[in-house]
């Protein structure tokens, strides 16, 4: 999706901190894609997760349209290609509800297809601080979105679950940070997945011998 004139609406430069009165931390006002998932039953993380793996990981940055599918789409290609697909389970959110309903910004596809990857199937979906049960790993793109989760985790073991994309890989750990390209052009986009490719790829080193391990 282009940018709009009026982009802040979209997607804010600053995403929601605390929560609000229900779990789904949504707005006093449904958004489209809200009203999308309610009169398509809403979007589960049952449905949309498998709760029998061994591993459980979710990708969360601001709008689930950008970094985040990126990185969904990316370590779901590795865990295909190691036949893992069982043992692994993957998805992705983000910390605001703007983008709920929608697929991936016209760029992440475009970027993505470009190194041969299909992200077409993504719809946008919030975080929901429930799932922090279900998972192993909470992985985030900046220290905004780092510190919004802890904020929503409950106890210590939920806040130990959330880590930073790029402490996965050495050679990056230095940056922190993966750049928001929303705002940016095509270019940056590409250098974004590119980031997230690699830090994926160490990410996946990392876990893949516990996880044979839980299998033999």
């Amino acid at each position: 999706m282009l940018l709009s004139s009026d982009s802040s609406v979209e997607h804010p430069e600053t995403p929601p901190t605390g929560p609000g009165e229900d779990a789904g931390w949504r707005r006093d006002s449904p958004s489209v894609g809200e009203e999308k998932l309610r009169d398509n039953e809403r979007m589960s993380f049952e449905r949309t997760f498998d709760e029998n793996a061994l591993f459980r990981i979710c990708f969360v940055c601001t709008g689930n349209i950008c970094r985040s599918p990126m990185a969904e789409t990316v370590l779901k290609s590795l865990v295909k290609r190691a036949g893992l697909e069982k043992q692994v389970a993957v998805i992705s959110a983000g910390t605001g509800d703007w983008h709920v309903g929608e697929p991936s910004d016209d760029r992440t596809l475009a970027a993505l297809t470009a190194r041969g990857y299909n992200g077409s199937g993504h719809r946008g979906r919030q975080f929901d601080p429930s799932w922090f049960a279900n998972l192993d790993l909470v992985v985030v793109f900046d220290r905004s979105q780092e510190r919004i989760l802890k904020t929503w985790a409950s106890n210590e073991q939920d806040m130990s679950k959330v880590q930073l994309l790029l402490t996965f890989d050495a050679a990056q750990a230095p940056l922190v940070d993966v750049p928001d390209p929303y705002y940016s052009d095509a270019p940056l986009f590409d250098q974004v997945l590119a980031m997230i490719e690699k830090a994926c790829e160490a990410l996946f080193r990392q876990i893949t011998p516990g996880i044979r391990q839980g299998v033999s």
